[in-house]
């Protein structure tokens, strides 16, 4: 593996007036470029992780190493959510453009920061649209284009297609795995599909318990690209589905 980007040492998380910890002990890394999937079931504290990896919040014990900020008109980090929380007074493109504000970037230099992500994401007539004008899966692309255009070391996503149909599914994780590809940003991808884990990681951790830990680390053998009904990802994936 690539040397560490993220580090998290033995991290625990309480929620406030809570006594025991929501998870506790957990030690995993990701790499430079890495994509990671993190598996769990409802409650056990996925997306709280995300967001003490983003500084959202911070550990009850335990240190996260994360990225330094890589250089003007750049963030360490980047957040896709589930739902997507485009800013419906603002067209496409300023609510793609709303996380350069404080980068240091003229005008002109946002604008093409704008266009470049709305090009990559297949959007690039749609930004004098306005939210309510656009599909879910749409909604979901623009997320993702936010996130991009501050050209983040490492993205972080929380469930960002459980929301959309399977078909549209399919072709936004077919879409992100080509702009992963392209872009070379490290992945952390909060999920409890274990088919959708198992087809776009290159490694898949699992938290399970009550304190939650991390119970299984283990790398995708099967490389990219990948067919979603092969032998090898199905059986990867029912290991995955038994650390469950």
């Amino acid at each position: 593996m690539s040397a560490p980007l993220v580090q998290l040492e033995d991290v625990a998380y309480h929620y406030p007036g809570s006594q025991q910890p929501v998870f506790e002990h957990l030690d995993f890394s990701i790499g430079a470029g890495e994509f990671v999937a993190l598996v769990g079931g409802s409650g056990v504290g996925k997306s709280t992780v995300l967001r003490n990896v983003a500084g959202l919040i911070q550990p009850s014990g335990g240190v996260i190493h994360t990225p330094a900020r890589p250089g003007r008109g750049t963030r360490p980090s980047a957040f896709v959510f589930q739902d997507t929380r485009l800013l419906p007074w603002r067209r496409l493109r300023a609510n793609v453009g709303y996380g350069l504000s404080g980068l240091g970037l003229s005008r002109a230099q946002r604008e093409a920061r704008v266009d470049e992500v709305l090009e990559l994401i297949g959007m690039a007539d749609f930004g004098d649209r306005w939210p309510h004008e656009i599909s879910g899966g749409q909604a979901q692309r623009v997320g993702l284009a936010r996130a991009l255009a501050v050209r983040p070391n490492i993205l972080l996503m929380d469930e960002p297609f459980s929301a959309v149909d399977a078909l549209t599914r399919a072709r936004l994780q077919d879409e992100l795995l080509s702009i992963w590809q392209r872009l070379g940003m490290a992945v952390l991808f909060v999920t409890h599909d274990i088919q959708e884990a198992a087809y776009l990681a290159q490694r898949v951790c699992v938290l399970r318990g009550a304190p939650a830990r991390i119970v299984f680390d283990e790398a995708v053998s099967v490389g990219h690209p990948r067919e979603r009904e092969s032998t090898d990802l199905q059986a990867f994936a029912a290991r995955v589905a038994h650390a469950l």
